[in-house]
């Protein structure tokens, strides 16, 4: 920052209502998504979005970047849950752009409007949220392949048959490496490119969508398997840890977030997946692909020496290749981590100068002296 004033909305952390009549909550943006489902837990319900990092994930943040997870590929988005937002504009009036309904056609979405905005418009100081039940029951169908497109394949095939599960990632045989170094009595002993299908429900709708996965994947797999209890909740454990813990594969190369969340239309994903490996093993540059293959967001990770500065410049080349691999696709730079500074110099070629200039005039309109978290996505 170049002088300011940093807030920290950490300490507003309440949870206002839960108000399971109506399906919802009120919090302040300081709440933890972790924190906020183990209260909700107690009635039977939860909030949906599923981040990797939920044990540390503000709802502010998570509002301000329009976060996902594991579980949107069924549940959707953090945007799909915003009722209401009470807002601090530049000019410090304070509105609300919603009500305690669940649908409401009155005027703009500007709600919508200030989710996934990252902080330039206005600072969030509460949340109405929707919530839903639990599911009756889980269970995860583990689906083992020679090469990582083969894995994509499968994947549309699964949808292609009219089935929505309710998580559907990817980890390739290196992430598959440092999911076992996480937790070392998981009982995985493929060294495979893998697919964890999650389907929920009821006992019957679970068990049937269980098998139709797994039979559709049989002709392309190297073997699948259905899971369910304490072996599934280890595995998303350690699935959860894989993003941080990549530096237990080796102790002199750190992971550096840079061409890490790119997404692109589902048919395109063994697409990119190649165009990814290709452009890691010219630069050779170790790469580990995971994430959530199920609606096309593919988390590269990418990790180097850090005290070596040829390695730093093939990395900035090989996150660059990456972002434009996914633009090539017709996808996105990022699909849930956020534009922020890190991407802000894509955001113009992957929106066109027309619809770039409307957001800059709308940033205008509520932010004019730019006070807002200057800087962010490509604005002054």
């Amino acid at each position: 920052m170049k002088g300011g004033v940093l807030l920290d909305m950490s300490g507003m952390n309440r949870i206002l209502e839960i108000d399971i009549e109506n399906q919802q909550v009120i919090v302040e943006p300081g709440v933890i998504a972790e924190v906020l489902n183990s209260h909700l837990s107690p009635h039977g319900f939860f909030f949906p979005p599923d981040p990797g990092s939920i044990a540390m994930c503000t709802i502010g943040g998570m509002i301000a970047n329009n976060s996902s997870g594991m579980r949107c590929v069924k549940y959707g988005t953090v945007r799909n849950y915003v009722l209401d937002l009470e807002v601090v504009l530049a000019d410090g009036r304070v509105i609300h752009t919603g009500k305690k309904v669940l649908k409401s056609s009155a005027g703009y979405d500007l709600t919508r409007l200030f989710v996934g905005s990252e902080g330039t418009l206005g600072v969030i100081t509460r949340a109405g949220l929707k919530i839903v039940p639990f599911p009756k029951t889980r269970k995860l169908i583990l689906a083992f392949f020679d090469e990582a497109d083969i894995a994509s394949h499968a994947v549309i095939k699964v949808f292609s048959e009219g089935i929505t599960p309710s998580a559907c990632e990817i980890l390739d045989k290196t992430t598959l490496s440092v999911l076992k170094l996480c937790n070392c009595r998981l009982a995985i002993a493929e060294e495979a490119d893998m697919i964890l299908f999650e389907v929920d429900g009821t006992e019957i709708s679970t068990d049937e969508a269980a098998r139709q996965i797994a039979e559709i994947c049989k002709p392309l797999a190297l073997s699948t398997r259905i899971v369910s209890g304490l072996e599934m909740q280890d595995i998303w454990a350690a699935r959860r840890l894989v993003g941080a813990a990549i530096s237990q594969l080796d102790p002199h190369k750190t992971r550096v977030y840079m061409g890490e969340d790119v997404g692109v239309p589902i048919k395109e994903m063994p697409a990119l997946i190649r165009r990814v490996q290709q452009i890691a093993g010219k630069l050779d540059i170790p790469a580990m692909k995971y994430g959530h293959i199920g609606d096309g967001n593919l988390h590269v990770a990418l990790f180097i020496d850090v005290a070596d500065q040829l390695q730093w410049e093939k990395l900035r080349l090989a996150a660059d290749r990456i972002h434009r691999a996914a633009l090539d696709l017709g996808g996105t730079v990022s699909s849930e981590h956020g534009i922020g500074l890190a991407r802000a110099e894509y955001l113009l070629e992957q929106l066109g100068s027309d619809a770039f200039s409307l957001m800059h005039s709308i940033k205008r309109a509520l932010d004019p002296k730019g006070i807002l978290n200057p800087g962010k996505m490509g604005f002054p």
